[in-house]
């Protein structure tokens, strides 16, 4: 019986490139699509996701932990803090603090009870504009710890991880993943088409423009 794979699909665009790395890899039969619902202010992120995943034809779940929200402090839960870049080398205040910690911690156990091992996320630490948890070493510490504290051996699949963004959208456009880059969300403001300005949509434009490739978003 072929492998399962459960992906952390949060409606953007990294999360749907690596939702079609799977699918490459696993078959549509043998992936779980797994959203969080964290309290972010942008509700817009679910909807998206829900469509990804329903454009793909794979199971999809989505789990509410809005815990983040009471904890508030940062952009992307608190209507109150505008999107704002990092001076220096200080932490962006869309950095929600183990935001990717517990994402998957909470897979690793969806992935327990249905005897999975294989997990993927979308970090990226080329691109991963100042996020600490999107990085290698925290991804295979939180591997060993995972497993450890679940006595199950799970592998944390990161196709991104060293990836650009023009790399990431060469990988979509080769795994045929273009079509649904129309249905993500990646702006931080919550704008559909995208502002354009926030970090968040220069990174995406920036990677689009230097693959030479239109995104399909933009035209929405």
């Amino acid at each position: 019986m072929a492998s399962k794979v459960v992906v952390v699909l949060s409606g953007g665009q990294d999360s749907t490139t690596c939702l079609y790395w799977a699918l490459d890899r696993f078959g549509v039969d043998n992936v779980l699509a797994l959203t969080f619902d964290y309290g972010q202010r942008h509700r817009i992120e679910l909807d998206c996701a829900a469509n990804v995943a329903q454009h793909t034809r794979v199971a999809h779940t989505t789990l509410p932990i809005d815990t983040f929200l009471a904890l508030g402090g940062n952009a992307l839960t608190d209507a109150g803090i505008a999107v704002d870049e990092a001076p220096g080398n200080a932490l962006p205040n869309t950095f929600v603090p183990g935001r990717n910690l517990i994402f998957l911690t909470f897979a690793a156990a969806f992935a327990w009870q249905r005897d999975i091992v294989d997990l993927v996320t979308g970090v990226a630490q080329t691109d991963y504009s100042g996020y600490p948890d999107c990085r290698r070493d925290t991804i295979d510490e939180l591997e060993k710890t995972l497993g450890l504290g679940m006595q199950r051996e799970f592998r944390i699949h990161t196709p991104l991880m060293n990836l650009s963004k023009k790399e990431t959208v060469e990988m979509a456009r080769d795994l045929g993943a273009l079509d649904a880059m129309a249905l993500t969300h990646t702006c931080y403001n919550g704008l559909r088409p995208p502002c354009g300005e926030c970090p968040a949509c220069r990174l995406r434009v920036k990677g689009f423009l230097e693959a030479g490739i239109a995104d399909p978003l933009a035209s929405i």
